[in-house]
This record gives structure tokens, sequence and C-alpha cells, in this order.
């Protein structure tokens, strides 16, 4: 039986950002899959909403393939248990929904499937409206076609209506 390939997107900014990035490659490698390539690392401003009295620091982010055997929620069960371990608090309901964190780690693309479950939506609902998870999974899929807009990632890239800035790191 041939692997699934999941694609993640990788971030945060709190703490040692670059070493929490690469701890998190290495539990992801280790409990979900085997990291088949990733993006450059990139540079961005915080995105969202935050509180008025949070100066939050910018965002390190990643895109990272994964080749897995496991379920979609089985990853995304791994990915939350990865988070907590390194150090993210999530809370119930929480207000803002943006918050500065120490790790993100979002499912992407699992394969082709659109999942709509209460815990799981594939593809990210939101991935294509967000330059700074475009820009990362440019750099190892960019012809990859997302399977609702039937567009490849550079050209979602290119009809970002985000203009906020992603730098190499």
């Amino acid at each position: 039986m041939h692997p699934n390939t999941l694609y993640l997107l990788i971030g945060g900014n709190q703490g040692n950002r670059e070493a929490t990035l690469r701890k998190a490659t290495d539990l992801i490698q280790q409990r979900i899959g085997s990291v088949a390539d990733f993006s450059a690392i990139y540079t961005t401003a915080p995105w969202g909403n935050f509180t008025a009295d949070e100066k939050p620091q910018d965002f390190l982010n990643q895109a990272i393939q994964v080749l897995t055997h496991l379920s979609p929620n089985e990853c995304l069960t791994h990915a939350l248990t990865i988070e907590k371990e390194l150090g993210r608090i999530r809370k119930a309901n929480a207000q803002p929904l943006y918050t500065s964190r120490p790790i993100d780690i979002d499912l992407i693309f699992y394969d082709s499937l659109i999942i709509h479950s209460p815990n799981l939506i594939l593809p990210h609902p939101r991935m294509h409206l967000r330059r700074f998870v475009l820009t990362p999974m440019c750099d190892i899929a960019p012809n990859y076609i997302h399977p609702i807009f039937n567009k490849t990632l550079s050209q979602l890239l290119s009809e970002c209506p985000d203009t906020s800035s992603c730098l190499s790191y």
C-alpha cells in the first residue's frame, strides 16, 4: 500500500521559533510519517486580530510534505498532541481567534480529499486567502491542483488578496 501525501503548515511566534519548528518537524517525522520535502522558512507579520495589549512577534512559517499511512483524523490527533507537547495552549471558544503561540500545525491537504467534518476540514478552508500559507506551499508544490478551486497553488498565490509580506528567513 503506497503512502498518502499530507501537506502541513507549521509556524509559531513565541520562544525559540526556529528550534520549535525543527522539533515539530522531528516529531512529525516520528509520529505522522516520512518528511519528503519542506519549504524555506518564512517570516510573516502576525495575521488576524490580536488583543490590544498584545504586541506579537513575527511568525516563522514552513510548509512540509509528509508521506503517511495514517488517516486524516489520526494525522490531526498527532498534530494536536505535538502542539500541546511543544507548549501550545488551546482554549475552547477562545476570543480573540488569533493569539501568539509557540507552534501551530495546520493540515492543508491530504491527497486530494475533500473532508467536512466537525473536527477537520480539508483542504484547509482559508489557505487560499493567506500568503503565509501559499508562499511556502509554492516552494514544494507550485503545480499542486486545489481539489475545490481546480487551480494550481501558483495560480492561487497570484490571485491571493492578502498583501502582507512573507519573506524568506
